[in-house]
């Protein structure tokens, strides 16, 4: 693409947020980005990760605009992947991608096992490439800082793929918790299902990869092992070089509703209670409790995090049946019961809500949100610097309590460090393989 073409690009994505927003502003399914349009009229993405969730992301991509080039380390996901956008380039490193076709891009999905997150995120916004990154947003807590400091810096719209931020009923409950409908909130309790992937197991033993997967570009950033049984292309999340466990897997959306609607920033102590674990595997289980301090919004509170089969107190909320997963939220004048991952719906207990006005601003879906921003529009609810990556340390942080299994963490968020617990700054900062950087 020439300069002229590039300067034509950034003037239509610019002028378009204010002219043609109503055009597609509507739905999340596609209309914006219909048969007639062309092709300087899309957002050119490039999607990092094409299988699993990954191909939901592409195919949102795709929805919004032309997807030029798809990337995969498993050449048998990308061969799939290629027949469904045969006009893309097809690569199996993001760096090779991103060099070649960075004149082409204008945003990136990237959907990758969580310790791939960051360096490919870092990498295309300092190229002044737009994101949208699954959650958590990174692997670990200095990540999450890092990327919403690069995010500001370069001026790119960006989103975390938490879809329920956009979810009306998430809104709704967080802004009457907001409202005070439930008068001081003292405890809030979120349990997942979660694991569902071996976790507190030893490694698999050594074997030869797969013909089809790259394993030392799989490997990324993250320390060198030899490939086993049991990493790719799902059971990485139970390790602690690849993935963050069930509560990195799940906490950016059962615990999304409690975040947006008490703020739940920067907490001062984390401590946990395991199964135990080798510090190789995650636990098979774990009771996690973090302490937020008073801000100008709210009490100071505590925060119950279950995972691997446990769950909150039954009589907390007397007369229910804990789903699955869920959250309460507990206050002095009533109880939110949310029977579900996403954090709408759900009862108020004890507190009648129906006539509380309590006014939240309307999605006009998850992706339509980050492709809006990518226009010039309002960012998306959950960009990194302002809500994804605040809440990707938060949760992030009780992976250092489970790292130290049953040691109190004295946490100090503005220069992330644990103050009473040097030994878990490992967990903070990663250290990269050669030939990957932040």
């Amino acid at each position: 693409m020439s300069s002229q073409q590039q300067r034509s690009r950034r003037a239509f994505l610019k002028t378009s947020a204010v002219t043609g927003l109503g055009v597609w502003l509507g739905a999340e399914s596609g209309a914006w980005a219909q048969d007639g349009q062309s092709a300087n009229e899309k957002v050119n993405f490039a999607c990092i990760g094409v299988g699993g969730k990954g191909d939901s992301d592409t195919a949102d991509a795709a929805r919004f605009g032309n997807v030029v080039a798809i990337c995969d380390v498993d050449e048998t996901i990308l061969a799939n992947a290629a027949k469904k956008y045969p006009n893309a380039k097809t690569y199996t490193d993001f760096r090779k991608m991103l060099d070649e076709m960075g004149k082409s891009i204008d945003a990136v999905t990237v959907s990758t096992p969580d310790h791939t997150h960051a360096p490919a995120a870092a990498l295309a916004m300092r190229m002044g490439k737009h994101c949208f990154c699954q959650k958590p947003l990174t692997h670990t807590i200095f990540e999450a800082r890092r990327l919403g400091e690069i995010a500001r810096q370069m001026k790119v719209a960006t989103q975390m793929g938490n879809q329920g931020t956009a979810d009306s009923g998430l809104r709704k409950n967080a802004a009457l918790v907001r409202a005070g409908a439930l008068g001081t909130v003292k405890e809030v309790h979120v349990w997942t299902n979660r694991p569902i992937w071996p976790q507190g197991v030893d490694r698999p033993s050594a074997a030869l990869p797969p013909p089809n997967l790259h394993w030392t570009t799989w490997l990324g950033p993250a320390r060198f092992r030899p490939y086993g049984p049991g990493y790719h292309t799902f059971g990485w999340r139970g390790w602690w070089d690849f993935g963050t466990g069930a509560l990195g897997d799940m906490a950016c959306h059962t615990a999304n509703m409690p975040y947006m609607a008490l703020d739940l920033r920067d907490p001062t102590s984390v401590v946990a209670q395991t199964s135990g674990h080798n510090r190789d595997s995650y636990p098979k289980w774990s009771v996690i409790r973090f302490e937020f301090p008073a801000n100008g919004r709210r009490a100071p509170l505590t925060l119950f995090w279950y995972d691997g089969g446990k769950r909150p107190p039954q009589e907390l909320a007397p007369g229910e049946t804990y789903s699955d997963s869920g959250s309460l939220i507990l206050g002095d004048k009533g109880t939110l019961y949310t029977a579900n991952d996403y954090g709408g719906g759900g009862k108020f207990l004890g507190v009648d809500v129906s006539g509380m006005n309590a006014p939240f601003p309307e999605s006009p879906g998850h992706f339509a949100e980050f492709v809006r921003a990518i226009k010039g529009g309002e960012p998306a609810m959950s960009n990194f610097p302002d809500y994804a990556g605040p809440l990707t340390e938060t949760i992030l942080l009780g992976n250092l309590a489970v790292w130290a299994d049953g040691k109190k963490i004295a946490w100090d968020a503005k220069n992330l460090r644990a103050t009473n617990a040097p030994e878990v700054a490992e967990i903070i900062y990663p250290q990269y393989r050669r030939g990957y950087t932040l």
